[in-house]
Order: structure tokens, then sequence, then C-alpha cells
């Protein structure tokens, strides 16, 4: 079975940080023709395997160490950014739609691909996808286009009504001590309103000035 569309065995660089399914993965590959330039089980790790061997494509999970929140797909935009045309495919259990509609905007969408790992059927299909991205294809699980096409449609709709009020506040410039005293709540019970924003917003960890701004941006837009 060719290695990828054109029939040339691929130099892989893996980052995965369960053991067992990096060594899986590892396994099928190499079974499948390609090579496993470096297998490794952190997004730093991960960069500088790149930066070492110039590999012709990189799969990597989304959730990786030391915060294990989004660091691989984070370093998948940064790859992709300082090495344009570099073919990235992310295997990963969820949908990170801040990073991964970034990600797919990323050298006008040609090799690349995101792929949900409890929703590949075969070996092939997923050996098949990553022959696709290679090639500079694009292959993306329906499931992960659902969501970035729901979050682009009105990225408050998750918000609840109390949500919207209180980003309403923030967006006029309040603080957290003045939105308590304007709906007479506690500070508390403000602070636990924006941090359900922010997540439903799916606005990454950072500092948390950037976050609010960036939720208010969003307020703005819609």
């Amino acid at each position: 079975m060719p290695a990828d569309s054109s029939g040339r065995p691929l130099r892989i660089v893996l980052a995965e940080d369960s053991v067992l399914l990096r060594e899986g993965i590892v396994g099928l590959l190499t079974r499948f023709g390609h090579e496993v330039v470096a297998a490794v089980g952190d997004a730093d790790a991960l960069l500088a395997a790149v930066a070492e061997h110039g590999p012709d494509a990189v799969v990597t999970d989304v959730r990786m160490p030391p915060g294990l929140q989004d660091e691989g797909l984070r370093a998948a935009v940064r790859l992709r950014a300082e090495r344009p045309g570099l073919p990235v495919l992310v295997l990963s259990q969820y949908v990170q739609r801040a990073y991964a509609a970034e990600l797919l905007d990323s050298g006008d969408g040609t090799g690349v691909g995101y792929l949900l790992k409890d929703r590949v059927g075969h070996v092939e299909e997923f050996v098949a996808a990553l022959a696709e991205v290679a090639a500079g294809g694009t292959v993306v699980d329906p499931e992960v286009v659902r969501q970035l096409l729901r979050r682009r449609r009105d990225p408050l709709a998750r918000l609840t009504p109390r949500e919207r009020e209180v980003l309403a506040l923030v967006a006029e410039g309040k603080s957290n001590g003045a939105i308590a005293r304007t709906l007479v709540v506690s500070e508390a019970a403000v602070g636990k309103h924006i941090g359900s924003i922010l997540t439903k917003l799916d606005l990454p960890p950072a500092d948390d000035t950037h976050r609010r701004v960036l939720a208010v941006l969003a307020f703005l837009r819609a």
C-alpha cells in the first residue's frame, strides 16, 4: 500500500502525551511504511523535534503537558506560522474551537486536518487522512465543522441572560466590584459569571485582562 498519494514514505513527528497511544500510533504508521522520526509527549518537545528533523508531516494531540489544555494545538498553529506549508494533522478527543479555527485558516487551509479520535472508524481511514494532508489536502471531521460553524454564527448564544448582562457591564468598563453593586450580588458571584463567560466563549487561558478584552470584542461583534 502506498505510504502517501505519491507512494513516498513520510517522515513524521508525532506528539501524544499518552505513552500507550503514542506507541500504538508509531507502530501503526511504521506498518504502513512511514518513518516516525520523533515521538514526543509535550508541546515544547514537539517544537524542538520539528526544528531538529524537518519532517514531512506532524501528527499531534491537543491536550499535552504541562497544562493539559490546548498546548498541542497552539504548538501546531505556531509551527504553521513559522513553517508555511508544513502538513499538520490534529488527532484529538475533543474540539478546541478557539485554536481549531486558527489552525484551519492557516496556509489557506491546505495541508491541514483535524480528526476526533473516537470517530475514526478504521486505521486505514486515519492513514489515508494523513496521506491527504501530507499531499496538501484538507481533512476535517464533520463534527469539528459543525461546532466551528455554530461558534461563528453567534459566539454569545451559549451565554445565559445573566451572563450577557454581566458581559454588557464589562463592555462598559466596569470592574467586578462595580458590576456587583449594579446587580446587587457579591463580587464572588460576578467572578464566577465572568469565568463561565470566558469558558463559553472558548477564550484560551491567558492574562485575565487580555481575556476580558477579547470577551468584550466578541460582545461588540455580536
